[in-house]
């Protein structure tokens, strides 16, 4: 089968990704950094002896989603699986974020998901098969003080998440949400949390996520919950107030 995942040069999508190659599967990886995926996919058809195809793509750009989906048509490939794993967050004060990040942000977590999803899973409705794993984060079940764009930007990949799959589910589409708590990738420092507590309280490996994110998705799961203290706050989640929540948040993820 053919998987596009997007950020696929680091952290979580990097790992799925070579979990992908293992099984045999020809990936199609986009990301900002095309020498870091030449690199990856040279790696993987020495290893795996499987077929790759890189696309450099900033998601965070407005036409960028449309454009990555154009080059893989031109191509001629067929997109089976596809994993939205790009995100981005940003940390401080609301009134003090800067504006054009966080435009950048909502083009990249939400604007450019929803343009894939749709572009790539209209051809799965029709073909009666598909697959697509859009990863959120456990910031999805709670509202963010400190980070309230990211958060919001994740609840709506959740709520998108679990209605296409309603939609899509009669036609042989699974649609899938992967809802990792703190790892260790990239997105510590991109997120400008440095001075924040979120990090300092423990994180998972991303090999470790995305281990678990692969199994449970090809095995049909559609909520994929990565370790046991964030399935216990995901459930939490639906016993207190949202007031509590964001006060729970603040604490959790205020400046050291």
């Amino acid at each position: 089968m053919n998987v596009l995942i997007t950020g696929a040069s680091g952290g979580i999508g990097m790992e799925l990704a070579k979990l992908f190659a293992e099984k045999g599967h020809t990936l199609l990886l986009a990301a900002r950094s095309e020498d870091k995926l030449r690199e990856l996919a040279d790696e993987w058809m020495r290893k795996f002896t499987i077929e790759t195809h890189i696309f450099k793509s900033d998601l965070s750009k407005a036409g960028a989603a449309e454009k990555l989906y154009g080059e893989v048509k031109a191509k001629g490939l067929k997109v089976d699986i596809l994993i939205n794993n790009a995100g981005v967050g940003l940390f401080g004060e609301f009134h003090k974020t800067d504006l054009i990040k966080e435009q950048e942000m909502i083009q990249l977590n939400i604007t450019s998901l929803t343009e894939l999803s749709k572009l790539f899973g209209r051809e799965m409705v029709e073909a009666k098969q598909g697959k697509i794993l859009n990863v959120a984060s456990t910031a999805a079940f709670f509202p963010g003080p400190l980070m309230a764009v990211y958060y919001a930007s994740k609840a709506y990949v959740k709520s998108l998440t679990e209605a296409l799959d309603n939609e899509w589910s009669d036609h042989g589409v699974q649609v899938s949400g992967l809802y990792p708590g703190p790892t260790s990738t990239g997105f510590k420092d991109a997120a400008e949390l440095d001075d924040s507590k979120l990090f300092k309280n423990g994180t998972m490996k991303a090999e470790a996520v995305a281990k678990i994110a692969f199994i449970e998705f090809m095995n049909g799961k559609r909520q994929i919950v990565p370790g046991g203290m964030n399935k216990l706050q995901s459930k939490a989640s639906r016993l207190i107030s949202r007031k509590t929540a964001a006060n729970i948040v603040r604490k959790t993820q205020d400046r050291v």
